[in-house]
């Protein structure tokens, strides 16, 4: 199956590295007529559009994941310069609160809360009252599997993306028909938001895992854009784990 978004125009949060990055380039090698990459640091995300290297369809904007203002701008530069935003991808997630939540820094929380659960939902509003309301299109978030069982730690983190997962069905819910919403769920991806969980450890991390590796962010980039494109249209509410077989096989949530 060749999985194509020829003449789709995307937009992907937190794009400067890791996941959000390798989404843009397979979305571009898929057909993407424009992709719109964000971040909150003006030289991660013109360093990220650099390595993308095509100018005529890549757009770096700064934007933070969690301000309104930020995601009503990118959608409409995505708008102004491409001519539609037909895809989104909320990449954009942080974890700054680990620790126990009765004793975690409070602020920490909230800040975690602002980017993984708020943040999805403003762009999502964003996505739909300027483009897809008329225009349909997909959305796709990036959950994780954390988001599906507590682990020690990482609470904060767990809980938010329990609520991405949620807002996925609940979305896909109020945007049909015109609109899919699906999330993937990863494990432990070699990335630097997950540097703590694998780094000087990675055979131990990865013999968790059935298929013996960890992940790739283009593991995750290639079901990304399979649920963003037509071969997944009649797939919408799902969340689909792409995390090397464990949670099936262990229960364990590590990402």
């Amino acid at each position: 199956m060749d999985v194509r978004i020829d003449d789709k125009v995307a937009l992907v949060t937190g794009a400067s590295r890791g996941i959000g990055e390798a989404c843009a380039a397979e979305l571009l090698a898929s057909g993407a007529r424009g992709v719109v990459i964000t971040s909150r640091k003006a030289e991660n995300i013109e360093a990220a559009a650099d390595r993308l290297a095509d100018p005529d369809r890549v757009l770096a904007v700064v934007a933070k994941a969690d301000e309104p203002e930020d995601a009503a701008s990118a959608v409409g530069q995505a708008i102004e310069r491409f001519g539609g935003c037909d895809i989104l991808v909320n990449n954009a997630g942080t974890n700054p609160a680990f620790g126990a939540l009765a004793e975690v820094d409070l602020g920490a929380v909230q800040k975690t809360f602002a980017v993984n659960q708020m943040g999805p939902l403003l762009w999502s509003r964003q996505a739909w009252n300027q483009a897809m309301n008329k225009g349909g299109g997909a959305i796709v978030n990036i959950a994780s599997v954390a988001g599906m069982e507590p682990s020690f730690g990482m609470g904060a983190y767990n809980i938010s993306k329990a609520a991405l997962i949620h807002l996925t069905r609940q979305l896909a819910l109020e945007m049909a028909p015109g609109v899919r919403v699906n999330a993937v769920a990863p494990s432990v991806v070699k990335t630097q938001l997950a540097s703590a969980l694998w780094e000087g450890r990675e055979k131990e991390a990865a013999a968790v895992h059935p298929l013996k590796r960890l992940g790739e962010p283009q593991d995750i980039a290639r079901a990304v854009t399979f649920l963003a494109s037509d071969a997944a249209s009649w797939i919408t509410g799902v969340t689909l784990p792409v995390d090397g077989g464990a949670t099936q096989a262990t229960g364990s949530t590590l990402g």
